[in-house]
């Protein structure tokens, strides 16, 4: 179930939180954002998270909140206990930090992602992880069309303005879909609209 995902987010950056909590929560999961590195082993130590999000840049990269970060991600999964699912990790860079983390990271195998960064690859990120961690049954594909249908909705309504995403994330623009997803996304978006006709329309995030 959604509520059994918790997802907690160590982000100082208000754009990135703001986007964050938009994309994820529209899943149903449980969201808590930590702003300070001080507080982020607190929440650790509750075992309460499912998936881990991070700036790197607010780790000390030999410190002990990332020496725990590490060792959750490098975690095998526990066979012996199946009550205990396995938590995920998912190191956002900045571009300012890349030079100093980025090799360290990939030197751990440590999984992680450049920021701004394209929302479809976040997804599948995303996406890859929680499967990893056997919290949902199947690709989050779904999330990916309603990003993208939101988007459109927001040009059509103002088709000579500029939407910018929060800065987390690069131009939608920069990434394309190939001629099944878009044909997949379409049929979807197609199915979801006679639902929404069906019933009293819901307030969608637009990103």
């Amino acid at each position: 179930m959604a509520a059994d995902v918790g997802i907690l987010i160590i982000d100082d950056d208000v754009d990135s939180q703001r986007a964050l909590r938009q994309v994820l929560d529209s899943e149903g999961w449980r969201v808590q954002i930590v702003p300070l590195a001080s507080q982020a082993l607190a929440e650790l130590s509750k075992g309460e998270w499912t998936l881990i999000l991070v700036n790197v840049a607010l780790t000390d990269l030999s410190g002990a909140l990332f020496n725990t970060l590490r060792d959750l991600a490098q975690a095998e999964a526990n066979a012996g206990d199946l009550s205990r699912k396995r938590v995920r990790v998912l190191f956002m860079v900045p571009e300012l930090a890349a030079r100093a983390a980025q090799p360290i990271l990939e030197r751990d195998q440590l999984p992680y992602t450049l920021k701004p960064f394209h929302l479809h690859d976040f997804l599948e990120k995303i996406s890859d992880l929680l499967l990893e961690a056997q919290a949902i049954p199947e690709p989050i594909r779904q999330m990916q069309g309603l990003a993208l249908s939101a988007g459109r909705r927001q040009k059509a309504r103002n088709p000579g303005k500029d939407h910018r995403q929060p800065k987390m994330f690069a131009s939608r623009e920069d990434y394309q879909m190939t001629e099944e997803e878009i044909a997949e996304f379409e049929k979807q978006e197609e199915v979801d609209r006679k639902k929404r006709q069906k019933k009293t329309p819901e307030h969608e995030p637009i990103f």
